[in-house]
């Protein structure tokens, strides 16, 4: 399709595309219910090469850079700049914003097939390279997030289980 336009031309129609592709995916992101971006779906569970987290920490030092990265103010104004409580209601509700975040940045690189489709080889490869670039690093920080919320919710849940006084055995008259 965009084969033999001029390179103005490419810029424009990729820059449009990407800027649409964009905006669709967000509208989509916030209108899909809660329970689409359940932790429990395949796509968000964590792999095994994630290393419950180190990987992020140890291979990409990701502490040194997540945070200077911009944040979207999600859903219903949820901030994930940082814990305001560790209530496991809060915990679920902010595990499920990394959800939501890592799907959308994950549905804006799938506008890579698109590009392919539209472009030559190597006008694709560059707009590809740039939508990779601008979405893994959050993808990143979504996944290394909710692991290390994943930890301190299931901490929380081992504590109440051991303050939790056991049951009381209801005696039998016979």
């Amino acid at each position: 399709m965009l084969r033999e336009q001029h390179i103005l031309c490419i810029l424009s129609v990729n820059l449009l595309l990407c800027a649409v592709w964009h905006i669709i995916v967000f509208f989509l992101c916030i209108k899909l219910s809660t329970g689409f971006f359940s932790p429990e779906r395949r796509l968000y569970k964590p792999h095994k090469w994630e290393r419950d987290g180190r990987f992020y920490s140890a291979f990409l030092k990701i502490n040194r850079w997540k945070d200077r990265l911009p944040q979207h103010i999600g859903k219903n104004g949820f901030s994930k700049e940082h814990l305001d409580s560790v209530s496991l209601e809060y915990l679920d509700r902010f595990i499920i914003e990394t959800c939501r975040g890592e799907w959308d940045h994950t549905m804006n690189c799938m506008l890579i097939i698109f590009l392919f489709a539209v472009n030559d080889i190597p006008a694709a490869a560059v707009f590809s390279l740039l939508v990779t670039a601008a979405n893994l690093p959050f993808i990143f920080i979504q996944r290394y997030n909710r692991l290390r919320l994943q930890r301190v919710r299931n901490c929380i849940l081992r504590k109440s289980e051991k303050i939790t006084p056991p049951k009381m055995i209801k005696e039998r008259s016979f």
